[in-house]
């Protein structure tokens, strides 16, 4: 058996163990790079460390960081009131603010199963309240979350785009936004009328006081730390509204505290600094962070605890396998492998499968990390636009992740009040298979066949 072929069964099997035992992948992936390294590919420690990813480590560090500031801090909590508010309780605009919501919150930064463990519970009391289906308010809030998951701040963009700028290939930090944000908006859409979004109209809008404040969101605040995970955390189902705060120092609805309004302010630099300026959003955002945290070191103590520690070591220890892949010759030889298909068009697609596939039972971003290496050397080779198909994998790894076996799936379910969960359970799956057998082709259709980039 020849070491690439040892190589690539290794990975197979830290995809598998990840999903079937609940070990990050990450912490799997360290350790498949020390044993491939040094017993298959004689490499020693320094070899091994090559392809560690310090650049994005520091991205999501800091990114993350600001995010649980924000959220401990209560302004998470105050965009979502405030967004609730701002339809005045139209019921059928509801799904749309959540997905809106979401989306903002991934474009500026959060991890996708953060804003989705924010959001979440607050889209559902409101599903189970006025007789929204749960599976549509869920869909808006996984979909709203990957819309906006791969603006150049995100943290799924800065890592594709990371990827992409590594590898030497052609990119498009717009092209992959935009591919992410048109298709979940398409698919939103669908499922708003499929499952009865057209009939809310007729319900009108509720009354104002009978929106929950910043304190009846129950997971929204400092105890969801662990929902920053891409290792499978989930939270507690959403108490029933009873206003009990689980924060006391959240700020009152409608009110713009000290710590929310420098936050506020914050984000909106970061913005700026990434994209008017072009500075790096790792390092600008742990530096607005660290303002923030001397500031008001109370919230700093409760921030610590919520970055997406597992994200970060699933994505670093990914990504360093995938550089003792390159170190030993693995990529090339299973480019070449894939392009000896003979027929570019049908090896495209079979990766934006593979890509779905797995990630409907696993990390997306662990997928990304590795398919989009793999697919450097048949890129190469100029019959398939590199921007295309980046865009068309990026957008089959991540739009799978309604299913109820991924991170953001299981929190929607775990999310749902008075709901019968095995149903749920099993309407979740059932979305989530058909957006794995139809996606996959529809991106591949639009981004690949035209030979985008």
């Amino acid at each position: 058996m020849s070491p690439e072929l040892i190589s690539v069964l290794v990975l197979a099997v830290v995809f598998v163990i990840a999903t079937t035992r609940s070990v990050n992948m990450g912490a799997l992936a360290f350790a498949a790079a020390f044993g491939v390294g040094t017993l298959v590919a004689d490499l020693d420690a320094d070899g091994v460390f090559a392809g560690f990813p310090g650049d994005l480590f520091v991205v999501l560090v800091g990114v993350t960081y600001l995010f649980a500031i924000a959220r401990a801090n209560g302004t998470t909590d105050w965009l979502v009131h405030a967004a609730v508010r701002m339809v005045r309780g139209r019921v059928a605009l509801i799904p749309w603010v959540m997905f809106a919501l979401t989306g903002a919150l991934t474009a500026i930064g959060a991890v996708s199963p953060a804003a989705v463990a924010i959001v979440a519970p607050i889209a559902l009391s409101f599903a189970a309240r006025y007789r929204i289906s749960p599976l549509l308010m869920g869909a808006m809030v996984v979909h709203g979350a990957q819309a906006g998951g791969f603006s150049p701040i995100s943290i799924y963009g800065s890592i594709v785009n990371g990827i992409v700028e590594r590898e030497k290939l052609p990119g498009s930090e717009i092209t992959l936004f935009l591919a992410s944000l048109l298709v979940n908006l398409v698919i939103a859409a669908v499922v708003f009328v499929v499952c009865g979004g057209l009939r809310l109209w007729r319900q009108g809008a509720v009354a104002e006081e009978a929106l929950p404040g910043p304190g009846d969101t129950g997971t929204g605040g400092a105890g969801t730390g662990g929902a920053g995970s891409e290792a499978g955390t989930r939270t507690a189902p959403a108490p029933a509204p009873t206003a009990v705060a689980t924060r006391p120092e959240a700020p009152p609805a409608g009110a713009l505290t000290a710590p929310v309004v420098a936050t506020l302010v914050s984000l909106v630099a970061l913005v700026v600094a990434v994209l008017g300026f072009d500075l790096d959003a790792g390092l600008t955002a742990i530096t607005l962070a660290v303002v923030l945290s001397t500031a008001w070191p109370e919230d700093s103590r409760r921030a610590v605890g919520q970055i997406a520690w597992p994200t970060v070591l699933l994505i670093c220890g990914v990504l360093t396998y995938v550089g003792v892949l390159d170190e030993m010759g693995t990529i090339t030889w299973a480019g070449e492998g894939v392009g000896g298909i003979g027929v570019p068009l049908l090896a495209a697609v079979l990766l934006c499968y593979i890509g779905a596939i797995v990630s409907a039972f696993a990390s997306s971003v662990g997928i990304m990390g590795a398919l989009i290496p793999l697919a450097v050397p048949f890129l190469a080779q100029g019959e398939i636009g590199a921007v295309g198909m980046v865009a068309a994998l990026a957008v089959s790894a991540t739009v799978v992740d309604v299913s109820p076996f991924s991170t953001n799936g299981a929190l929607v379910l775990a999310a749902a009040p008075d709901v019968d969960r095995e149903r749920f359970f099993r309407q979740l799956m059932a979305y989530g298979g058909i957006v794995v057998a139809a996606v996959p082709a529809a991106v591949w259709l639009v981004m690949v066949v035209p030979g985008w980039g």
